[in-house]
């Protein structure tokens, strides 16, 4: 499927999230439901496929060249009506090398943890594991695994974080879906592995209980092919 993906995209390198989770999509991985809106395309052509989606949603910048959606203030959460998107996809589409705007439903509040990959000069293909979000910048919790990790290679790499603990279940919260979680380290360093990659960042991936219909769910992906 990935090369698949990259045959499609020939002569791309980067590419924009919503393109990212597509690929994701079709592997079986869950991502939130949503529109891509391009730039200088108005949003009422999208009407249709707008009102399958539910309120609240989030509007952010989609651009191959935006390192950071944070930092040029590229995202807009908790969208309650048609007005407020209007005028979050106006102001979106208004940053500086957007190409357009991914509107998606919220996803509901879980434990968030980045998982990526990189090829590195010295030991080749490797895969990061930690906290995700803001802890990620925060806290600098991670492990690293060479590609590819099977299931058990996997599960060490979990284990290897500080807060592990946060994902057993700590203070009252339910323990997260291990084997979901497990499912998506592995296919990413399997998809490392092909040296087709030179990088990918998942980040967050917001983790769920495993009696949630979800498990985990893909909230923000980013990817760069050699």
């Amino acid at each position: 499927m990935l090369k698949e993906f990259i045959e499609k995209n020939r002569g791309r390198k980067a590419f924009l999230e919503h393109e990212v989770k597509g690929l994701f999509k079709n592997m079986g991985f869950s991502v939130p439901d949503g529109i891509f809106i391009p730039k200088d395309t108005h949003l009422s052509a999208f009407s249709l496929q707008l009102s399958a989606l539910s309120y609240p949603l989030v509007a952010k910048v989609s651009s191959s060249k935006i390192i950071s959606k944070s930092d040029v203030k590229g995202i807009r959460l908790d969208i309650k009506n048609e007005d407020e998107l209007k005028n979050a996809v106006s102001e979106l589409m208004r940053i500086e090398h957007a190409e357009g705007v991914l509107i998606e439903e919220m996803a509901p509040q879980g434990l968030e943890v980045i998982v990526g990959g990189v090829i590195d000069g010295q030991f080749g293909p490797i895969v990061m594991f930690g906290l995700g979000g803001v802890f990620v910048e925060l806290f600098k919790d991670v492990s690293f695994g060479l590609a590819p990790l099977k299931k058990d290679d996997a599960l060490w790499l979990i284990r290897q974080i500080k807060g592990y603990r946060l994902l057993e279940g700590y203070r009252g919260n339910p323990p997260v879906d291990f084997d979901a979680l497990i499912n998506i380290i592995v296919s990413v360093s399997e998809m490392m592995a092909t040296n087709l990659i030179k990088e990918i960042d998942l980040n967050p991936v917001a983790l769920y209980s495993p009696s949630y219909k979800e498990r985990a769910m893909i909230l923000d992906a980013k990817m760069e092919i050699i």
